[in-house]
């Protein structure tokens, strides 16, 4: 159908955008509650309540509260404001990790939130793609390494003999129709 195409290009820039905001934090690929309520459309007080009301749902391998040492960095990281009184967050930062995320949606019980649930776990899914592809490019560059250890006069001499071949020089004579040239006899 034709207007899947403006829903598609948008559920592109929205994972684009969730991408982004994962984190690394003790190992784990995490969305900050922030960042999720901003998702979902709700603000970050409301989701955090929601998940207090829940809180059986949410282990600890599922969600986690930052340190205040880790809150620190992630915000010079980002240049946020740097405490509650200019502006800044009083409690400390919830980390959600992928299976906490997935969680999220059965307590926010709405349909964005499903929407948005969809594309986190895709974004999830293509970051372990793109891990292990990485991860094997890696070994084959690695092997690689070893197999031409102690060749390098031989690949410099390969080299400089590939700049020699190049690219041909350009012709002294263009080829084409010139309409402000006569006809050629």
């Amino acid at each position: 159908m034709p207007d899947d195409e403006p829903l598609r290009t948008r559920a592109l820039g929205v994972e684009e955008t969730i991408g982004r905001r994962i984190h690394i934090l003790r190992g784990e690929r995490v969305l900050l509650d922030a960042d999720l309520a901003d998702l979902y459309g709700v603000r970050t007080k409301r989701l955090n309540e929601a998940v207090r009301r829940n809180r059986a749902r949410f282990p600890a391998d599922f969600m986690f509260q930052l340190s205040a040492e880790e809150a620190l960095d992630l915000r010079s990281q980002f240049a946020t404001s740097s405490s509650a009184s200019y502006g800044g967050r009083r409690y400390l930062p919830y980390a959600f990790t992928e299976q906490g995320v997935a969680m999220l949606s059965s307590v926010l019980n709405s349909a964005r939130a499903v929407a948005v649930n969809v594309l986190i776990m895709r974004t999830f899914v293509q970051l372990r793609r793109a891990e292990g592809e990485y991860a094997e490019l890696r070994q084959r560059v690695g092997e690689l390494a070893e197999k031409l250890r102690g060749h390098d006069e031989l690949l410099s001499e390969i080299l400089s003999v590939l700049d020699a071949l190049g690219p041909a020089p350009p012709s002294s004579r263009p080829i084409g129709f010139r309409p402000s040239q006569g006809p050629r006899r």
